[in-house]
């Protein structure tokens, strides 16, 4: 199932710079072992914002909670979930 996926990260701007660092290098290699394994083929940046829009391509709603819960940065995001279908004017690949 495909997703498109919008992540707006709210860090507290007080948090310890040490901690940040670690949560951006921990965020930083979850993101890129989900790009790997297949599950994140697109990630993109929003230009001037501390925010990005994805599709994420997993089995079903429960392993895309599985997979954005896991984020280190979770527990700072506001995520907006859109599941995506086959549009009927697509031409086939």
């Amino acid at each position: 199932m495909l997703y498109h996926i919008r992540m707006d990260v709210n860090l507290p701007p007080d948090l310890d710079p040490d901690v940040r660092a670690d949560l951006l290098a921990r965020e930083k290699e979850y993101s890129q072992k989900q790009q790997r394994e297949g599950r994140w083929p697109h990630l993109w940046r929003i230009a001037g914002e501390f925010a990005n829009v994805s599709i994420v391509d997993v089995a079903d709603h429960d392993e895309l909670h599985a997979v954005l819960s896991g984020l280190p940065l979770f527990p700072y995001m506001d995520i907006e979930v859109t599941p995506l279908a086959v549009h009927p004017n697509k031409i086939a690949d």
